[in-house]
């Protein structure tokens, strides 16, 4: 008997008290803003030193990695390459890649139940634009002379491209998967080749955009770090209890086992006992039935 004056015990040490919810918020409190805004931070410095070292040493000219992948892309011209380079100049820029895609991106999450990452893509979208038009007007750099459609001034860094990067960075974050990273870089790239195919950016411009678009997405994601962190959190806990429902309203439930006889495991069926007489045999008088088993017991 427990004695009414003695203290409450307290949770027994090597048993986990702690909630499912209770360990996602202490997995999105663990997570670090820090390691995303120090890169997003050193890709914008980077991206701009490497403009200002264009403009300073060499006034805006192209450098010899320009020159030598400008002659390279000229290998690529052909109906085909000028297909793929029309496309990806459409979709990369103006009304299509500026306004468009961010918003139906956005459109899209919001019905996943991810507001946190449709106001994610939509931030990174507009800074990296932002960045863009004021690097563009700070380095004034002239863009190649053959251009095969018309754009905006300046060519450092490429508008299209880092549109492109911020794009396929955000949608890594997003839904962090490694076909998902393989196919942004892809796209990242097809858009930088298709820049310089059509003669409206040098190489390094599409570097410069890859680096201010990247750097635009990883200083977004560092601001709403825990939010998202806490939605994603949140969804795949959703996730995890609608599969386990799904999974558990498939379950049969067991057939109750039989015995080698064709009896069930729980003995034989429901009858009059060994131990109990048997009752008058139908259609003799009462006591005939005894009476022939005493005789010839005799």
């Amino acid at each position: 008997m427990t004695d009414p004056e003695s203290p409450a015990r307290g949770p027994v040490h090597g048993i986990s008290t702690a909630t499912p919810a209770a360990g996602r918020e202490a997995r999105v409190l663990r997570f670090s803003r820090r390691i995303p805004l120090i890169a997003g931070l050193s890709a914008v410095g980077v991206g701009f030193l490497l403009g200002l070292v264009i403009m300073v040493r060499a006034g805006g000219l192209p450098v010899e990695l320009d020159e030598e992948w400008a002659e390279e892309v000229l290998t690529l011209h052909g109906p085909v390459g000028d297909v793929v380079a029309l496309f990806m100049d459409w979709l990369g820029g103006g009304l299509m890649g500026v306004i468009v895609i961010p918003i139906g991106v956005a459109v899209l999450l919001i019905a996943l139940g991810r507001p946190w990452g449709a106001l994610y893509f939509v931030l990174a979208s507009a800074l990296s634009a932002a960045a863009v038009q004021v690097l563009k007007e700070f380095f004034g750099r002239a863009r190649p002379e053959d251009m095969l459609v018309t754009s905006d001034y300046g060519s450092f860094p490429s508008g299209h491209v880092a549109n492109a990067t911020t794009i396929a960075v955000a949608v890594a974050v997003l839904v962090p998967r490694a076909w998902v990273i393989v196919a942004g870089a892809a796209y990242v790239l097809l858009m930088a080749i298709s820049r310089t195919y059509l003669g409206v950016h040098w190489i390094t411009d599409t570097i410069g955009g890859m680096l201010v678009g990247a750097g635009a997405a990883l200083i977004v994601w560092a601001c709403l770090a825990i939010p998202l962190e806490r939605e994603r959190q949140r969804r795949r806990a959703r996730i995890s209890a609608r599969n386990a429902d799904a999974a558990q309203s498939h379950v049969t439930p067991p057939e109750r086992p039989r015995a080698p006889g064709g009896e069930s495991a729980g003995g034989p069926p429901p009858g009059p006992s060994s131990g109990s007489r048997p009752g008058p045999t139908p259609g003799l008088p009462p006591g005939a039935g005894s009476g022939a088993s005493d005789s010839s017991r005799t």
